[in-house]
């Protein structure tokens, strides 16, 4: 048999430690509204900022869009349609979706313009707490300064 080492946690022990430490608790916080907050972002942009783009890519180029942008690896594979028309079977055929990988990138850049803007804001409040503190500070030692004098 072996003797336990009276020093040493068990699995359950360290794992609640570590779970219940601040930082891991705000991390999950942060990891959750992350999440909620990328939806919304994804929404404003597969159902926003997508259709204006495509518009607008339809105006220049005529019929293209962003949805069109693809590029064909190999042969592709061709289906027939309730119309009797003979189209590309896009999930049976190779190809770079250039249009996801746009709509990725526009993604990515709103997601990380607003993160800037949220990060210099607290930054902003921090600091103007700082100044305040520091405005507070000085008052209280100047009126402690000038009760001692009246002394």
């Amino acid at each position: 048999m072996s003797k336990k080492d009276p020093n040493k946690k068990g699995f359950i022990a360290e794992f609640k430690q570590f779970i219940t430490r601040g930082n891991v608790i705000d991390m999950a916080v942060g990891v959750i509204i992350g999440g909620a907050f990328t939806a919304i972002v994804t929404a404003l942009t597969s159902g926003i900022l997508q259709p204006i783009i495509n518009f607008l890519i339809g105006l220049i180029m005529g019929d293209a869009s962003l949805e069109a942008a693809r590029t064909i690896l190999g042969n592709p594979i061709y289906t027939v349609n309730d119309l009797g028309e003979k189209v590309v079977d896009w999930v049976k055929t190779n190809y770079i979706d250039w249009g996801t990988f746009i709509s990725a990138i526009i993604n990515f850049l709103l997601v990380a313009i607003i993160l800037f803007l949220i990060v210099k804001t607290i930054n902003a409040v921090h600091q103007k707490g700082i100044e305040a503190k520091e405005k507070i500070i000085k008052t209280v030692k100047k009126e402690e300064a000038e009760e001692s004098k009246a002394e």
